[in-house]
């Protein structure tokens, strides 16, 4: 079970087998005696599922149900899928007993492959897993943090004080080439809250024998979405390179729970405590376990999409915790599509309460001394691209020091992600004393 759960499905082997059988499959279908009454039937096949497909697509625009646009991509995998699955069903007619069963077999295999092809347009699920919202990795060790009289203690204190890690660091010889990923569980003391287990990403400087103290990053995904750590990893490993093994400590935490639910960031009787768990457990283990600086100005709320909300929310909301904040493709409010459903869900219906919740309005009444606050987003993302550019006007009025960002045709996928990291990051090394102030944009 392990094994398909881990299996590539975005670039690895399997995908040319699917795609090999698929095509297989087509042709075999396809090729049948060439009389009228075939050619007739078969191309009504492939047309009335090449319609179906337009049907689909003119509902899910309509409705907007996933919140993104549709790249060209995907809109042909989705014609493509149907009218491979319409071409299948028309030999279950007139047609030996083998046959049709390879055409029952065959919807199928289509479903797959479209699936699969749709997968890689967006580029975020890697594996089976991933698709399916399970998670695969193994735990990972965390290393115990340094007691008070460990030297390193002296440089969190002088950091603390003003001093900037990067001039105060010396790369030791057991420094490791790369960081490492893994799962780590974070008690719900607090909260109650039915969280995924958290992603942690370690850097090189935080495997060392005697790590330095360093900054940390709580990253939020989408929705639905994992909570993985791997999108940081080549990121940040090539930043640590550059800079003497030094990087951010990267927690991802799960503010979703179960991944057909859009919880808000929000308490709340349906789906949970889950600003609770954000704000008190999440922070309150990462404190205790994690060697990181205990200030706000090297701390960092990040997100991605449903994230990216829940990243402008809490930082707007809790300047006390975190200094820095990183958006990436973020929603205007929560709920931004579906709002009447995230009204009666999450707030019960309670109006005032929901429009307290919308980081505009927190800003406007908000006090902020020392906030920096990215705003990424696709240039070609229709859906979002206005949203973002509104959320950095509305933090930037409310004194945020801000950067807006568009990713060159990043749409709202995987390209949008990593480069709203690239950006994020190469703004947020300066500031959090990873590297030189010089180094900034």
């Amino acid at each position: 079970m392990d094994a398909l759960l881990s299996l590539n499905i975005m670039d690895g082997p399997v995908v040319g087998v699917v795609y090999t059988l698929a095509l297989g499959a087509l042709l075999y279908l396809a090729l049948r005696r060439p009389t009228r009454r075939w050619i007739i039937t078969g191309l009504a096949g492939l047309l009335a599922g090449a319609l179906l497909a337009g049907g689909v697509l003119l509902l899910v625009g309509v409705t907007n149900v996933l919140g993104v646009g549709l790249t060209q991509g995907t809109v042909a995998w989705v014609y493509v899928t149907f009218a491979g699955m319409g071409l299948a069903i028309v030999n279950l007619w007139r047609s030996q007993w083998y046959r049709k069963v390879l055409a029952s077999l065959a919807v199928v295999l289509f479903l797959v492959v479209g699936t699969v092809g749709i997968n890689m347009e967006f580029g975020l699920d890697r594996t089976v897993a991933d698709l399916a919202g399970m998670q695969t990795q193994k735990k990972i060790h965390v290393p115990t943090p340094v007691a008070t009289t460990d030297p390193s203690e002296y440089l969190n204190r002088l950091i603390l004080s003003g001093a900037s890690l990067w001039d105060n660091w010396i790369a030791p010889a057991d420094l490791p080439t790369q960081g490492t990923i893994g799962q780590v569980t974070i008690p719900n003391t607090a909260s109650g809250f039915a969280a995924r287990p958290a992603g942690l990403y370690l850097p090189p400087a935080a495997l060392v024998a005697k790590p330095p103290p360093l900054p940390l990053v709580i990253m939020l995904m989408g929705q639905p979405g994992n909570p993985d750590p791997s999108f940081q990893k080549p990121i940040l490993d090539a930043f640590a390179a550059r800079h003497g093994g030094l990087a951010p400590i990267v927690l991802v935490v799960d503010q979703i729970g179960n991944p057909a639910n859009d919880p808000g960031c929000t308490d709340s009787t349906k789906f949970g405590k889950v600003e609770t768990y954000l704000t008190q457990d999440a922070v309150s283990w990462a404190r205790v376990n994690l060697h990181v600086i205990q200030d706000p100005a090297h701390w960092t709320i990040a997100g991605y999409s449903n994230g990216g909300e829940c990243a402008a929310y809490l930082g707007a909301r809790f300047p006390q915790v975190w200094g820095n904040v990183l958006d990436i493709s973020g929603e205007e409010v929560a709920g931004d599509n579906r709002q009447d459903a995230m009204l009666a869900g999450a707030f019960a219906g309670n109006r005032a309460a929901y429009e307290a919740s919308k980081p505009q309005n927190i800003l406007a009444a908000g006090h902020y001394d020392n906030t920096v606050g990215i705003f990424t987003v696709g240039s070609d993302d229709s859906a979002y691209r206005k949203q973002a550019q509104d959320m950095n006007r509305f933090a930037a009025a409310a004194g945020w020091k801000t950067t807006y960002f568009e990713v060159l045709n990043g749409g709202h996928v995987l390209g949008a992600l990593n480069g709203g990291l690239q950006e994020g990051y190469t703004v947020l090394f300066p500031r959090l004393g990873l590297s030189r102030p010089d180094t900034a944009p």
